[in-house]
């Protein structure tokens, strides 16, 4: 077995790329999570873009425990917003990871925005960092933001995101629907091939 750290506490994360692999037919990767190594000092996100949030989460998590690390950064970029929250989309009501304060937050800043402006993207960019090397991929899913929350699967702006192509909010696909459409889900396959050399 090879040690991937994930470096994340965020365990339906570790359980998204556990899927990603296993339908890419990739085994012999133990993933671990933060909880499972010891405690290092973490960065604060100050990257101006998604990559760059990523690939130094990746990097201090191999520094810190000489692990073949993925870290991922992942928010959603709404069009009448200018591309916000964006990397601040875990922290945009001034709370990190306060969900629902920023889901709240987003659909008030959009209550005047009719529906045909209200095109939004979530990206997610995902870095693996091993001593062979470095590697950086980016996966985007569009769709559109809803007028109030619907579903109660998934995390984050999940419940107020309906994809492209569908009558319901990504809070409302099956995780395998999820997977094979999101833009984490995305970035994660085109990541396989970098794991799969791992082994």
């Amino acid at each position: 077995m090879t040690d991937v750290l994930v470096a994340s506490r965020n365990a339906k994360k570790l359980a998204e790329l556990h899927r990603v692999l296993r339908a890419a037919g990739v085994d012999g990767l133990r993933l671990l999570s933060l909880d499972d190594v010891p405690a290092f000092d973490e960065a604060p996100e100050t990257g101006a873009t998604f990559e760059e949030n990523a690939l130094a989460k990746a990097r201090d998590a191999f520094a810190a425990t000489g692990l073949a690390s993925v870290a991922d950064d992942s928010g959603v970029a709404v069009d009448a917003l200018n591309g916000m929250p964006g990397v601040l989309s875990a922290r945009w009501s001034g709370r990190h990871g306060d969900d629902a304060a920023n889901t709240a937050l987003l659909l008030g800043q959009l209550r005047d925005v009719p529906a045909e402006r209200r095109g939004a993207a979530f990206v997610s960019a995902c870095a693996l960092v091993h001593a062979g090397g470095e590697t950086v991929v980016r996966g985007e899913w569009r769709g559109t933001i809803a007028d109030a929350p619907r579903g109660a699967g998934g995390f984050g702006y999940d419940p107020v995101f309906v994809p492209e192509g569908s009558d319901r909010s990504a809070a409302e696909l099956s995780p395998e629907e999820k997977d094979a459409a999101s833009h984490r889900g995305r970035a994660l396959t085109l990541l396989v091939p970098a794991l799969r050399a791992l082994l």
